[in-house]
C-alpha cells in the first residue's frame, strides 16, 4: 500500500509540473506576443511622426504611461484613415495635445 501511494505521489508530482511547463509556456508566449505588439505599434509611429514629435511623445510617456498609450493608439487610426498629415510634425501633435487637455473638466474647490 506504501509503494502505491509513493507511485501516485510521483504521478501527482509530474502532472503538477507538466501544468506548471505550460503555465510558463503560456506566459512566455503572451509575453512575446505584447512585445511583437509593441515593435509593430513603435514602427507605425516611426513612420507617422516626426522625430521631435516622437521625443516629445516618449517625455510624455513618462509623465503620463496610460494617456500616452491611448493617444498612440489614437494617432496610428488616424493615420490610417488619412485625417492627420504624415509625418505628424511637433507643433501639430502639440496642437493636439492642447486640444485633448482643453476637453478635461477641471475641478474647482470653492470655500464658504
Amino acid at each position: 500500500m506504501s509503494e502505491m501511494s509513493v507511485e501516485e505521489l510521483e504521478q501527482l508530482r509530474k502532472k503538477k509540473l507538466s501544468a506548471l511547463q505550460r503555465q510558463m509556456s503560456d506566459e512566455q508566449r503572451s509575453a512575446q506576443m505584447e512585445q511583437q505588439l509593441e515593435q509593430q505599434k513603435q514602427a507605425l509611429l516611426r513612420s507617422i511622426l516626426s522625430t521631435e514629435a516622437r521625443q516629445r511623445l516618449t517625455n510624455l510617456k513618462m509623465v503620463k504611461p496610460e494617456f500616452t498609450d491611448q493617444l498612440e493608439l489614437q494617432l496610428i487610426q488616424l493615420a490610417q484613415q488619412g485625417k492627420i498629415p504624415i509625418p505628424l510634425a511637433d507643433e501639430q501633435l502639440k496642437k493636439i495635445l492642447t486640444q485633448l487637455q482643453s476637453r478635461k473638466r477641471e475641478t474647482t474647490i470653492r470655500r464658504r
